[in-house]
C-alpha cells in the first residue's frame, strides 16, 4: 500500500482520546503527517501556520464553533477553500443534516464509531485524487513552459528574419495606418520605427502618378479583397529629407477569422540603381552594368 509520505493531515476533535485514536490508527498505516486540533478556532490557526494542509477530517459536534462553523470559515479563505473536508459524525441524523454539510463544503461523511478499514479507505482515496491532480498540474506546467519556450524562439527566429531581411516591411491596419516596420524600412526612409509608428503609408509612398497616389488606399483595398495579393508594382518612397526612393513593391492581405481584413503586409525592394528594360525585354527592370533582374 502507499504511504502518502509528504502529504499531511489535519484531524479536528474536542476529545482528546478521539484525536489519539484517529492518530495511531493513521500514522500505523500511512507516513503523513499528523496535525491536531481540539477546537474549530484551533483548527482555523493550524491553517494559517500549515498551509499545505492536503485534507481534514471534522468532528461536527463541538461545542462553541461546530463543524459546520469551522467548515464554513474555512471555505471563506482563498488558501483553505480547496481543501477536502471529512466530516465525522455520531449519526447522520436527516437527509438535512447531510445536505447542510456538503453545503459548507464536506465531501464525505464518516460514522461514529470509526470503521478503521474505511477511514483508511477514504483518507487513501483522497490522497490518491489529490496526487493525481498534482500530477497533471505538473504536466500541464511543463506543457505550458515547453510551449512557451518554442513560441519565444520561434518569435525570436521571425524577429531575426524580418530584422536582417533586405526588403523593407512594413504592416498597416486596414485604414492605411502603419503599425510595424523593419530596420531596412527605417534606413530607406531615414525615419526611426516610433516615428513611422502611426504614421499613414501616404506619407511615405506614392505611385506613379500623382492621381493614382491620390486615391490608391481605396483602390488598394478594392483590389486587395478581389484578389488576395498585389505584386511587383513600380513605385516610390518618399524618405524623410524629400527624396524619392524607387521601389519594386507588393502587398498581401491579412484576413481575421471573420474574413475582413486585419493587416496589409507591404514589401518593399529599393530600385535605385536599376534602369526599366524596354517593354518585351525578359524583365520590367536591369541593374545599370549587369544582366536583367529575373
Amino acid at each position: 500500500m502507499t504511504r502518502y509520505a509528504g502529504f499531511k493531515l489535519l484531524i479536528v476533535d474536542d476529545h482528546a482520546h478521539n484525536l489519539f485514536t484517529l492518530r495511531t490508527l493513521v500514522e500505523s498505516e500511512m507516513d503523513v503527517t499528523v496535525l491536531e486540533a481540539t477546537s474549530g478556532q484551533e483548527a482555523i490557526d493550524l491553517t494559517h501556520r500549515h498551509p499545505d494542509i492536503d485534507l481534514i477530517i471534522l468532528d461536527v459536534q463541538m461545542p462553541e464553533m461546530d463543524g459546520f462553523e469551522t467548515a464554513t470559515m474555512l471555505k471563506l479563505r482563498k488558501r483553505t477553500r480547496d481543501i477536502p473536508i471529512i466530516f465525522l459524525t455520531a449519526a447522520f441524523k436527516s437527509e438535512e443534516f447531510q445536505q447542510r454539510g456538503f453545503a459548507v463544503g464536506a465531501v464525505d461523511y464518516l460514522l461514529k464509531p470509526i470503521d478503521d478499514n474505511l477511514l483508511i479507505n477514504k483518507i487513501s482515496a483522497y490522497f490518491r485524487l489529490i496526487e493525481k491532480e498534482r500530477q497533471i498540474n505538473l504536466n500541464l506546467e511543463r506543457i505550458v513552459s515547453e510551449r512557451t519556450i518554442e513560441l519565444a524562439e520561434a518569435r525570436q527566429y521571425l524577429e531575426n528574419i524580418i530584422t536582417h531581411m533586405g526588403e523593407a516591411l512594413l504592416v498597416l491596419d486596414p485604414d492605411g495606418t502603419i503599425k510595424l516596420t523593419n530596420p531596412a524600412a527605417w534606413r530607406m526612409l531615414g525615419y526611426s520605427g516610433t516615428e513611422l509608428f502611426g504614421m499613414s503609408i501616404g506619407d511615405v509612398f506614392e505611385e506613379e502618378g500623382d492621381a493614382e497616389a491620390g486615391a490608391f488606399m481605396g483602390t488598394w483595398l478594392e483590389a486587395l479583397i478581389r484578389t488576395g495579393a498585389l505584386s511587383r508594382i513600380e513605385a516610390r518612397f518618399i524618405a524623410r529629407d524629400g527624396r524619392r526612393v524607387p521601389i519594386l513593391f507588393s502587398r498581401t492581405a491579412v484576413r481575421g477569422a471573420d474574413g475582413r481584413i486585419s493587416d496589409i503586409i507591404c514589401i518593399a525592394k529599393n530600385m535605385t540603381g536599376y534602369i526599366r528594360v524596354p517593354q518585351g525585354a525578359d524583365s520590367t527592370t536591369q541593374p545599370d552594368g549587369r544582366g536583367a533582374l529575373e
